[in-house]
């Protein structure tokens, strides 16, 4: 049986101790993962978090997707594990082709570093499967390029398959129809611009980011 959830660490990765910490507050086991491992071991599901890998040159995840983990990665995918990518670690999906569409610089051409409200559009993926449709939680964002971007034909398709998962209820950034976090058809794979692990303590940004740790826990079986 899988025993842990690995985190994936890129040269300019900044938010993998938050994230093993946040699991390991909830009772999972969790692993920082090197990205020129080639093998991912014994886990049961990836989170990809935030930062910026590689300096983001080109642009972010860019360089990122050709790390020999990265094979990996995608294979656990296609296999039905849960893959979570957090800020950096969504623009690395979105590179390596786990989500479709893309993110770009914010509008405004500002970074952003604030608590924003997020509104619950789908609980079919594992990020958002305790909580309602509906519900609205705030975490924090901490992002330049988070303005996510996608063409009609795909936007329409995300719509169609539920596969929109959380909307800001204020746009902060310019994202198509608001968008804060999509997953892939299977429901599988999650990508979000906000930052669970910096709201699980009630001291340190709140606790709404619990559920989507505890929704990938279970998803992994741990």
């Amino acid at each position: 049986m899988s025993s842990s959830i690995g985190v994936v660490v890129f040269p300019g990765t900044n938010c993998e101790h938050d994230v093993v910490r946040a699991l390991t507050l909830l009772g999972a086991k969790a692993e920082l993962v090197w990205h020129g491992d080639s093998e991912l071991g014994d886990r049961a599901a990836i989170v990809l978090p935030g930062g910026f890998a590689h300096g983001d040159y080109l642009r972010p995840g860019a360089i990122a997707r050709f790390s020999n983990i990265m094979s990996s990665v995608v294979k656990l995918a296609n296999a039905g594990r849960p893959v979570l990518g957090i800020c950096n670690g969504f623009q690395v999906l979105t590179e390596v082709g786990l989500l479709p569409g893309a993110l770009q610089k914010n509008s405004g051409l500002r970074f952003i570093c604030s608590t924003t409200k997020l509104s619950v559009v789908s609980s079919r993926s594992f990020s958002t499967s305790t909580v309602e449709v509906g519900q609205v939680i705030s975490l924090p964002i901490n992002h330049f390029e988070g303005n996510y971007t996608c063409d009609a034909a795909t936007h329409r398709a995300l719509v169609e398959n539920d596969q929109i998962v959380l909307r800001y209820v204020e746009n902060p950034n310019g994202s198509v129809d608001s968008i804060a976090a999509i997953c892939n058809e299977a429901g599988n794979v999650v990508g979000m611009m906000p930052h669970p692990e910096r709201a699980v303590e009630e001291l340190l940004g709140g606790t709404d980011g619990r559920s989507i740790f505890e929704g990938l826990i279970a998803a992994a079986g741990l």
